[in-house]
């Protein structure tokens, strides 16, 4: 069992050592168009939330 989890730990070191990790550039890069994104979307989603809130009053 000990031999077992030792292995798993250095061949998932191993791994990890293969891993092309994102520089601190491209991080904030993504990060800020992920924002922005999020905004866009929360903007479009307001906008229909009030278009609908409108709708069932006239409605009602």
């Amino acid at each position: 069992m000990i031999e077992q989890l030792t292995a798993f730990f250095r061949e998932s070191y191993a791994e990890l050592q293969k891993v092309t990790w994102l520089s601190r550039k491209e991080v904030m890069g993504s990060t800020l168009v992920i924002i922005v994104l999020i905004g866009i979307l929360s903007v479009f989603v307001a906008l229909i939330d009030m278009f609908f809130v409108k709708l069932v009053s006239w409605i009602i």
